[in-house]
């Protein structure tokens, strides 16, 4: 399925080019920073919400300068960011990245905060950003800060692993026209792909009229061909153990990157006497989805300083995806849409900020959706087991084996079945794709928005100026939060009146208060936060930490807080219906007497597997081996939604302890979580006999089946802690590395139902580097290590393999014409590696990145 590039983007992109060859007055680069410079008199907004000093930030922050970040062989910024301690990366397609710190990710992480100059950026449906789509470009970023960790108190916006928040370039301070181009490639030495080319355009322009008056605009355009996902580990490998047949003989296998063969498209079938676990075939991932990626974003800012320390910003963002993404289920996002308008007020002790983010899916689809349902146009579920029954007794009366059979079975009954990258295939995705019903269709028709407003105000100068001159400080903030979503009758709809808008609000505020003691030696610090939830009553949320000075360069600091996160509007409020299972919100306006009614499905197939074995192998009658096994189904015990919530104990040193050449940064954390927000398959009986229960459960076809959003009754404790060492050395040369350990503790009522840690214990980064190895040329290499660990998700469950990559790059600096060359690669050795269990397989990614600084200051 080939993609042509739209008409807008076509526009978009000649426009740019062509002011690329006007002739402008080209000035000099700045040169790099040493590490001194970068560290010690970098100032930082994010861990207190006021600006401070990087080495006497009040809780644990991570910065990447951008210094580092045109130094690093990463792609972009957003991909530099995995070098830092403590953060782990997963990658669910090459347009999509996902972050987090301290355990339990996923691919959407929904606990990680991502902020654009503070503004959330988050797909509102989601709850979570969708990687860097309307993040800043690489020409437009000034500093990214990320605190990993909690950070609740301050902001309130789910961030209980961590948060990052990027920061841009002012166009009061940097004016000017900026181009960069990156050409790469990818898919080098595949079997199954030829070499692959990748393009991204960014263009970047500031203009200051006069003192008051600014604007700047972006403009980016990335062009690619994605990873592949093409696991081949089957998910349900002992389906048929009771016969006899594993692995390439296992009729009921379900594998990773194959979809319409998972459980919805399984069935228990008698055949010669003995029962199999029987699934449909199913495609291959590469054969229902368009790899191909076209993401646009562009964003225009109005900056107006109406007094010295007195700044009103208008920001407008949009951007457009075209590429794979992953939820529990994997997406082809086709002309996804985000855009956001924002109006802030800084000023000396105050700012605030109103914005409004919108969402329109497209053209979009999910792929498990559009690969069991393409085969559902050629067969339905019964004509298909009905033909495999029926061709595999006939296979075994003409003397086949058992697995001659299945397999003739199994051809027969595809017998005309739609074939991928033909015309029929490809009309019957288009089809699909426009059908917003996932039990017959494929289509994701999701339209939302929120509404963002907050405060914040120094209040120190203004109550008590005498108190401020004496080491106190007084810090107050609010925000307040609306989602809206259009109900769309699949994805969404309004329980209470569906011709409405559905919407979910949240508003809050914290108070923080701060001492020095003893010369400015100690700093404490003590923050208390209120949250109130439509759905859930007033929760408080303090702080407290202290920073001890030991002298300017070394600084010591403890935190202990609290955080929680209510649920996001799809955990709240989902009702979907895929594969004969529908996804319901966890709130009671959702699910109310389906929690009540529902037996936990871990359970029912537990009594299944129980069944067939006393079938097949102890010779019992159906109706014997229901009767013997009905004590294994067990009710479901959950219930509705409540916060998650977690208590977090860190202390860490940030400083030079033997001179100006060596900097450390370390951290050490332990954490209790609670309440965490999952997922429970149950099903419920269609039929209200007692007596009858165990056979309705043992038949799919008398059951309704759900998968629920509640709470784990586990109590999980982990901690873990890491060390940042940089160190210059012979002149200009810089050595650094960082090492990151997360450990699950233990568990307390385990009920085998806590989100999945999906965290290795160890993380290592090793780099050395020099801006200035001579003159103009500047390199940079990184080694990333990452211990194997076992991920754990509603898609797949399996070990993901240790990962050994090597990052390089060079640069070659032209500073009195104002240009840059950069030739680099990521896992240069070209050692293919997956994230997480389900993702795609990622090779090596080699390019050049020529970036031109035209007329800016």
């Amino acid at each position: 399925m080939k993609r042509i590039l739209s008409f807008h983007a076509n526009r978009y992109i000649f426009i740019y080019i062509t002011i690329l060859f006007i002739p402008t007055e080209i000035v000099v680069a700045q040169e790099a920073d040493t590490l001194k410079s970068q560290v010690l008199e970098e100032v930082v907004v994010s861990a207190s919400r006021i600006r401070e000093k990087y080495l006497k930030s009040a809780s644990s922050i991570e910065l990447l300068t951008l210094k580092q970040i045109q130094q690093s062989a990463a792609t972009s910024y957003f991909d530099a960011i995995e070098n830092l301690k403590g953060i782990q990366l997963i990658t669910p397609s090459l347009g999509f990245k996902v972050y987090n710190a301290r355990g339990f990710t996923n691919t959407t992480n929904v606990r990680f905060v991502q902020l654009v100059d503070g503004i959330d950026n988050q797909a509102p449906h989601i709850g979570s950003p969708i990687a860097a789509a309307m993040g800043p470009t690489d020409l437009d970023i000034r500093q990214v800060e990320v605190i990993p960790g909690v950070a609740s108190a301050l902001y309130g916006m789910n961030s209980l692993n961590g948060l990052v928040n990027l920061l841009t370039l002012n166009p009061f301070e940097s004016t000017g026209f900026s181009f960069q181009q990156k050409t790469g490639v990818n898919h080098i030495n595949e079997n199954s792909i030829k070499l692959q080319l990748f393009s991204e355009t960014n263009l970047r322009f500031a203009y200051k009229f006069n003192e008051k008056l600014a604007f700047k605009t972006n403009f980016s355009y990335q062009k690619g061909y994605d990873w592949i996902a093409n696991s081949t580990l089957d998910l349900n490998p002992s389906a048929n153990t009771s016969v006899g047949l594993l692995g390439k003989d296992n009729p009921g296998a379900d594998y990773v990157s194959s979809y319409g063969n998972e459980s919805s498209n399984r069935r228990t079938l008698t055949l010669g006497g003995k029962r199999y676990v029987v699934a449909r075939t199913g495609y291959l991932e590469e054969e229902v989805t368009d790899y191909s990626i076209n993401n646009l974003k562009a964003d225009i800012s109005l900056n107006y300083r109406f007094k010295p320390q007195h700044e009103l910003v208008y920001n407008f963002k949009f951007s457009q995806l075209d590429n794979v993404y992953q939820r529990t289920n994997r997406f082809r996002l086709n002309n996804y849409q985000l855009s956001q308008q924002a109006l802030t007020y800084q000023g000396p002790n105050s700012q605030l900020k109103a914005y409004l983010t919108t969402e329109n899916t497209g053209k979009s689809y999910n792929i498990r959706s559009m690969a069991e349902n393409i085969d559902r146009t050629f067969k339905s579920d019964n004509t298909w087991f009905t033909d495999f029954t029926n061709e595999f007794n006939s296979q075994t009366k003409q003397g086949k084996t058992v697995i001659e059979a299945l397999n003739l079975a199994r051809k027969q009954a595809d017998n005309g079945r739609p074939q991928p990258n033909t015309p029929a295939f490809n009309q019957l995705i288009e089809k699909l794709g426009d059908i917003n019903n996932w039990d017959i269709g494929a289509a994701l028709r999701v339209k939302s928005y929120m509404f963002h407003t907050e405060g914040l105000s120094d209040l120190s100068s203004k109550l008590a100026p005498n108190l401020q001159n004496k080491g106190w400080g007084l810090l107050a903030g609010f925000d307040y939060r609306n989602y809206f979503v259009v109900p769309d009758g699949n994805y969404f709809i309004n329980p209470k009146d569906n011709d409405k808008n559905l919407n979910y609000w949240k508003g809050g505020g914290f108070i923080q208060s701060s001492k020095t003691f003893l010369n400015e030696k100690i700093k404490v610090v003590l923050t208390l936060r209120a949250d109130k939830n439509q759905y859930f009553n007033l929760r408080l949320n303090p702080r407290g930490s202290a920073i001890y000075s030991l002298n300017e360069n070394n600084h010591l600091r403890i935190s202990y807080q609290n955080g929680y996160r209510f649920p996001s509007l799809f955990e709240a409020f989902s009702n979907i219906n895929s594969g004969g299972v529908k996804r319901v919100g966890g709130l009671p306006i959702m699910s109310q007497g389906i929690f009540e009614n529902s037996y936990l499905r871990k359970t029912i197939d537990d009594f299944t597997a129980a069944v067939n074995q006393d079938i097949n192998v102890n010779k019992l009658s159906q109706n014997e081996a229901i009767s013997k096994n009905k004590g294994l189904l067990r009710k479901n015990d959950y219930t509705y939604l409540k916060p998650e919530y977690v208590n977090s104990f860190e202390i860490g040193y940030k400083g030079y302890p033997i001179g100006k050449k060596l900097f450390i940064d370390a951290d050490f954390y332990y954490n209790v979580y609670r309440n965490f927000m999952a997922q429970v398959e149950a099903n419920v009986p269609l039929g209200s006999n007692p007596d009858s229960l165990a056979f309705y459960m043992y038949d799919r076809n008398k059951q309704a089946r759900y998968r629920l959003w509640t709470n784990s009754k586990t109590i999980v404790h982990n901690y873990g802690g890491g060390i940042n060492l940089s160190y210059n050395f012979y002149r200009t040369f810089t050595f650094t590395t960082n090492v990151s350990f997360a450990k699950l503790q233990s568990v307390a009522n385990n009920d085998g139902f806590e989100e999945a840690f999906n965290t290795p214990r160890w993380i290592l980064n090793i780099g050395l580097g020099n801006a200035r190895l001579t003159k103009n040329l500047g390199f940079g290499i990184n080694y990333k290590y990452q211990e194997s660990f076992l991920w754990q998700s509603a898609l797949a469950t399996g070990q993901v393999p240790e990962i050994h990559n090597v990052d390089a790059q060079f640069t070659y600096y032209m500073r009195k014409k104002g240009l840059q060359f950069k030739l680099a690669g990521t896992n240069i050795f070209n050692r293919p590696y997956v994230s997480f269990i389900a993702a795609p397989t990622v090779g090596a990614f080699y390019y050049l990145t020529i970036t031109a600084d035209l007329g800016r200051n």
